[in-house]
């Protein structure tokens, strides 16, 4: 089986090598002379909460990756490499001359963000890079990487697929560019500008260096990002906020009354979002979207990437406020309805997909470790989290859409630190808080309000699983809240 894979892996870059080989090449030296006058190597220290216990921060540690100089002083670079930073730090490649830098803004939904340096001076002689306009499947572009000396190495690559998917957020799909190309790993390789006519055509995020193939953010979504960056307050990017089906079994079809060729079947809708509130239903057939019709997969024909899944349209095209019509079967009639395209109202979810940037919420009662429901809590237990971490968080996480609209936040006993008031509850962890008091839980402030009010002079928490009580002495607690915190050394009982 391991033969086979590295037989196919040769063979692709077989492939791969003599169809750039067959090209017509860009300008090596036009490229490598306009290029460094455009590029800045970043080194970015990191250091992130340990949602494990959420009062302390994991070691720090760095990452390098080269960021583009684009229009009006920016510096862009992908949000993961400036994720949870503490100093960041720009370079001259060619001087070694550097210079602090601040994020200006950054969006992990897109995974983009922007940097200007501490002194502007610092880019005086440096040219930006102009965004390129739409390519197609089987243009060639070439990814930038720096060596240690500061020379500019580059790889020719062909684009290979143009699609909408996921990004390292998992909070939405965007365009999504595929570039094959043999990379080779280099010094700061985290973050890759990819040009094509000395034009920036998007950053490299992701390299499967068993496929050769990079995924790379587009000029698309970085129009928009720069957009909203430049518009009096940023939202960001607008989601329809539904989930759907493809309508390819006929049946279903006949089921429903449906003539028409195309159309997609709404499987459910994100409460309080844009297509919730504009009328959308459960059940409903999407015929087309902004008078583009839709096949049996969501797709519709793009004038610049040709067939491709209709999310480009409501994720990327489409800005906050924008109207979008669309055109649905509902109960054997066709209707059009505009849908006032809005941002996710992160305030709804009940477990964020991501929290960088932000120390993580906690609440310690006598030594029980309370806090909310997250996926980066679910990624502590490793790549294989999904099936590692405990299942009912799991399952809360992957379809907290179909979860009661006014669930709130999902609360959890994550922990017990030995105490004395602790005592025979050292074992239980991960359980989901209903109630404090007699009081529902729906957030940490919820916990602790209700925390603050014992009943006859007990703190009564209930749960859905076993054990369903337990009592905790509130006078106690009290009394003991100072030896808690300075034998654990504690900065604070809670963070809200």
């Amino acid at each position: 089986m391991k033969c086979i894979h590295l037989l196919r892996a040769v063979w692709l870059a077989l492939i791969l090598v003599l169809a750039i080989q067959s090209a017509p090449a860009e300008d090596n030296a036009s490229t490598q002379e306009s290029a460094s006058q455009s590029l800045l190597r970043v080194n970015s220290t990191n250091q992130v909460y340990d949602f494990f216990r959420p009062w302390i921060k994991k070691p720090p540690f760095s990452r390098r990756g080269i960021g583009a100089l684009i229009d009006g002083g920016r510096i862009l670079v992908t949000a993961e490499l400036v994720a949870n930073s503490t100093f960041i730090e720009l370079e001259k490649p060619a001087t070694a001359e550097k210079s602090t830098a601040t994020v200006e803004r950054v969006d992990y939904d897109c995974n983009l963000a922007v940097l200007r340096p501490a002194d502007p001076a610092f880019l005086s002689g440096m040219q930006p890079l102009a965004l390129n306009g739409p390519l197609k499947v089987g243009d060639q572009a070439t990814i930038l990487q720096l060596e240690p000396n500061g020379d500019i190495a580059q790889t020719l690559g062909r684009i290979t697929s143009i699609s909408v998917g996921s990004y390292p957020s998992e909070s939405g799909a965007f365009l999504l560019f595929k570039l094959g190309a043999p990379l080779q790993q280099r010094d700061g390789s985290f973050t890759l500008p990819a040009i094509r006519d000395g034009r920036l055509i998007g950053m490299v995020m992701r390299y499967d260096a068993r496929n050769q193939s990079a995924d790379v953010v587009p000029t698309a979504v970085i129009r928009h990002f720069l957009a909203e960056l430049d518009s009096p307050t940023y939202q960001g990017f607008a989601r329809l906020g539904m989930a759907f089906a493809p309508l390819r079994d006929p049946q279903l079809r006949s089921y429903i009354g449906l003539k028409e060729p195309g159309g997609i079947y709404v499987a459910d809708i994100t409460p309080k979002g844009s297509a919730d509130a504009a009328g959308i239903k459960k059940g409903d057939v999407i015929l087309a979207v902004d008078g583009l019709p839709l096949d049996q997969d969501g797709n519709y024909e793009d004038q610049d990437y040709g067939r491709i899944l209709f999310s480009h349209l409501t994720n990327t095209i489409k800005h906050p406020g924008a109207v979008l019509p669309l055109k649905i079967f509902r109960n054997g009639q066709t209707l059009d309805i505009p849908v006032t395209m809005e941002v996710a109202n992160k305030d709804q979810a009940i477990s964020e997909t991501h929290l960088s940037d932000e120390a993580p919420k906690y609440v310690i009662l006598g030594g029980l470790v309370f806090i909310e429901l997250s996926r980066p809590y679910l990624k502590e237990w490793g790549n294989k989290w999904a099936s590692s971490a405990p299942q009912r968080l799991v399952y809360y996480d992957a379809f907290q859409n179909e979860l009661p609209a006014d669930r709130g936040r999902i609360i959890i006993l994550s922990q017990v630190l030995p105490t004395p008031d602790t005592i025979g509850y050292e074992d239980l962890e991960n359980i989901v808080v209903t109630k404090v008091n007699g009081h529902p839980i729906k957030s940490l402030a919820d916990l602790s309000e209700a925390a603050k009010k014992p009943v006859n002079g007990f703190q009564k928490i209930e749960f859905e699983e076993d054990p369903k009580f337990l009592f905790l002495d509130a006078a106690s607690i009290q009394s003991n809240a100072d030896n808690l915190k300075k034998h654990y050394a504690l900065p604070s009982l809670e963070r809200l």
